[in-house]
């Protein structure tokens, strides 16, 4: 066991949030496969409900794909300014019980609750009371992973899904993690899953069982990482109010993208997300970021910077649109797309405190 001070992380996750919403504000839609995003021949699924999983519906599938696994599919554009609003709500939930509060996305957040606003002993409490709460006020599910670093917190949020939590206390961690696939492992993607597997890495046992000096060889700095999550290792605090240089989001497809509609389309998520973290936050920032993967995993990014900072959303999207606008013809399929905001005008960061875990 690290000889770090332990921490109380609660991961807490929305359950198919934007299909969620989606349900409970049309009565119609509940208990049926739907699908947030275009139905349009070229269209991507932003989100689908948990009926709508069970053919195989998932986030970032092309429409037709999506169709096809589910013809009963029911497609809705996305509300993301209703979406932003829910977010509020939930985030003013978590700030009764702590002021660590790490967003990830509109649906996702890590919490801090070693020391806590209500004075409770147990985080398995606190993330029951706080799912309660969101039940109450939103009449929406979340899940919950409960453990002694984020890393594990994270992980744990999945096991119950949707509606339940987890818990991975410290005497179980490296057990937890030893019998995961690696591909399960947060910040291990596909293709580095499948490089691992090549090299005989398929369990999390089989990573640890390396030393740092070879992961460094085949993974570079992520090598560091990998060593320390394979001994269910992670000591980066819970940042509220993160000093940072840039703020970005991106998103990978199921099937590459063509047309210029598309591109757009799979951009959308990402500016609704870097923008709500800015409102959020209170920053603001003059340069622009598109990152373009291609299918054969070439990389490229196209950027602009503005004279003054970025006043609203609407001027993030067109300078965008410009930049993707800038990229046709394509010389090939693209199978990922990022937006980052840079030259921000930021706060300081906040520092976290920590104490021994009573689960």
């Amino acid at each position: 066991m690290s000889t770090f001070p332990l921490r109380k992380i609660i991961h807490l996750d929305m359950d198919a949030f934007y299909a969620s919403v989606e349900q409970r504000d049309n009565p119609e839609l509940r208990g049926r496969p739907v699908a947030v995003g275009g139905a349009r021949e070229r269209g991507v699924v932003a989100a689908a409900s948990y009926e709508a999983r069970a053919f195989g519906v998932r986030s970032a599938m092309p429409s037709v794909t999506a169709l096809r696994k589910c013809p009963e599919l029911l497609f809705v554009p996305p509300r993301f300014a209703v979406y932003k609003e829910v977010s509020r709500q939930i985030r003013a939930i978590f700030a009764e019980y702590t002021p660590l509060i790490e967003p990830v996305s509109l649906d996702e957040a890590y919490l801090d609750v070693t020391h806590n606003l209500k004075r409770l002993d147990s985080a398995t409490q606190i993330a029951r009371e706080i799912r309660a709460k969101i039940l109450a006020e939103t009449q929406l599910t979340a899940s919950a992973g409960i453990s002694y670093n984020k890393f594990l917190a994270k992980l744990a949020s999945d096991y119950r899904k949707p509606n339940g939590q987890f818990v991975v206390r410290p005497e179980q961690g490296l057990a937890f993690v030893e019998g995961l696939a690696v591909g399960q492992f947060h910040g291990v993607g596909p293709v580095t899953a499948a490089k691992m597997n090549q090299l005989g890495i398929f369990t999390g046992a089989d990573l640890r069982a390396q030393p740092v000096e070879f992961l460094q060889q085949h993974f570079g700095k992520a090598g560091r990482y990998y060593h320390a999550i394979a001994r269910a290792e992670d000591h980066r605090p819970v940042e509220a109010d993160r000093l940072r240089k840039s703020v970005g989001s991106e998103t990978t497809f199921a099937s590459d993208l063509t047309a210029f509609a598309d591109l757009l389309d799979g951009l959308r998520p990402s500016i609704e997300e870097v923008w709500e973290y800015c409102q959020r936050s209170g920053i603001l920032g003059r340069t622009v970021t598109v990152k373009v993967k291609f299918a054969d995993f070439q990389q490229i990014t196209r950027s602009r910077s503005a004279v003054g900072p970025i006043p609203n959303q609407g001027v993030l999207e067109r300078i965008c649109r410009e930049l993707v606008e800038g990229l046709f013809p394509l010389p090939k399929g693209v199978r990922l797309l990022g937006v980052t905001l840079s030259n921000l005008d930021t706060g300081q960061p906040a520092a976290g405190r920590q104490l021994t875990l009573s689960f």
